[in-house]
């Protein structure tokens, strides 16, 4: 009985762990495959937010631009800084996706077939998201 880890301690210690090593610490046991399953859908979708607020910032500032609020030079340094930013996240999130795909973490259908399609978008060098800021 005091060989296992209350599961208030594994969630506390789950969400330390950096993405790069999350899905290997679901070989425990199955308390933490379950909490790490959690957590990565957490994280996922928080990547998935984040990219959206990303995105309306990059129309946001497209939009001054426009109205000729921002000169172009601010305009492409700010706007390549989203996009850059975007990639970076989109990265992270399409690992966490694979990992969990792999892992045998994903049982929804759709949801496998969104993480195939935007792995092979990422590989052929396509937007995954189709958010046309690639």
């Amino acid at each position: 009985m005091l060989d296992r880890l209350p599961v208030e301690i594994v969630e506390r210690i789950v969400a330390k762990i950096p993405d790069t090593d999350l899905i290997a610490a679901s070989k425990v046991d199955r308390v933490w495959w379950q909490e790490v399953r959690r957590e990565a859908y957490k994280r996922w979708k928080n990547y998935a937010t984040t990219i959206g607020d990303v995105y309306c910032e990059i129309r946001a500032l497209g939009k001054h631009y426009i109205k000729r609020k921002i000169d172009w030079i601010t305009f492409e340094d700010v706007n390549n800084f989203y996009k850059n930013w975007i990639d970076r996240l989109t990265e992270d999130q399409l690992y966490i996706m694979e990992k969990m795909l792999r892992n045998g973490m994903v049982v929804d259908p759709q949801e496998r077939e969104t993480i195939e399609y935007a792995l092979s978008e990422q590989r052929w060098g396509g937007d995954p998201w189709g958010l046309g800021v690639v």
